[in-house]
């Protein structure tokens, strides 16, 4: 478990890139926020319209095929938000308004490093105010298909737990389970990088996505090899990626859960579809602080695995 107190940003952070379906430039600033503000979306630079904003929640979402989209009423505000938001939770960031001059996050370099960085230029501060945390007090189980997800008590913090499948000869099946906290994060998880695969590139681009997508920002996959220049960061860079997703899209539950996340074969829906199953069932979870649970001892191991960050969430 994190630190019984909230926290935010001590200085503004500034990144600039483009965003990976839209391939349109988009500047993102990280700004320090008030107790109980939360992670908050604004999306400014839209010409002749007011600006929009929008609470980093689980009701927030208005798709998952390719990537986490938050929007409102008026429709999406702001796609793509997994990777910001996987690094300001397991990070500890608790309030943080997030400025948006485009429909997408900046991808970046298709991981959550460039965010991690700039969190860590800014500075972290705590606040006065307690902490609340979402303790999980039954399990809460999704199927979906072959995809199966579900949440699980765990006093001692989040724990993700994550095995995919892939009729591929670089994945095959692959499994990653790890304690998260800041530490195991940046070592294990940040730099792992989105992929896809180049046989679906025609199809994406005719659906009008990946436009943004290179070799720059994405492991590409050919029948038999990585074509990236310069290879992977990790063996099992794949799965640790689909981990670092299930934790941005976790965050979405608006505070730190207390839970063991088990993921089969999922991606973003099925994340989604986990979280909204925990948080319509008001016997399954609880508010807690800090101090109303026990203290978790140190723990963290970390095996292979593998998925794409984007295209249709198939195994």
């Amino acid at each position: 478990m994190k630190s019984g107190k909230q926290t935010t940003l001590r200085d503004d952070a500034t990144l600039s890139g483009v965003g990976v379906h839209s391939g349109q430039p988009v500047t993102l600033t990280l700004r320090p926020a008030d107790a109980d503000t939360g992670i908050v979306f604004i999306r400014t630079g839209t010409a002749g319209q007011p600006r929009r904003e929008v609470r980093a929640d689980v009701r927030a979402v208005t798709a998952t095929e390719f990537a986490t989209v938050l929007g409102d009423s008026h429709g999406p505000l702001c796609s793509t938000s997994e990777h910001v938001l996987a690094a300001l939770s397991a990070l500890g960031v608790d309030n943080v308004i997030i400025e948006i001059d485009g429909s997408e996050v900046p991808i970046m370099d298709g991981s959550s490093d460039a965010f991690v960085a700039a969190i860590d230029k800014a500075g972290i501060v705590t606040l006065d105010d307690q902490r609340r945390y979402i303790k999980v007090l039954k399990p809460v189980r999704v199927v979906r298909g072959d995809a199966v997800g579900e949440l699980l008590p765990n006093d001692r913090g989040m724990r993700v737990e994550v095995g995919i499948d892939f009729d591929h000869p670089l994945i095959g099946h692959q499994t990653c389970a790890m304690d998260i906290d800041a530490e195991s994060f940046r070592r294990d998880l940040s730099r792992a990088r989105t992929f896809g695969f180049m046989k679906d590139v025609a199809k994406l681009w005719s659906a009008g996505y990946a436009l943004g997508a290179n070799f720059d920002n994405t492991l590409v996959i050919s029948e038999d090899r990585v074509l990236n220049p310069d290879g992977m960061r990790f063996a099992d860079e794949f799965v640790r990626h689909k981990t670092l997703d299930a934790i941005g899209d976790l965050a979405l539950a608006g505070a730190p859960l207390l839970a063991t996340y088990r993921s089969t074969r999922g991606g973003h829906k099925l994340n989604h579809a986990v979280l909204c199953a925990l948080m319509a069932d008001p016997t399954a979870w609880t508010y807690v602080t800090a101090s109303q649970t026990r203290r978790p001892r140190a723990h963290a191991d970390a095996a292979g695995m593998v998925a794409p960050a984007y295209g249709p969430e198939v195994s």
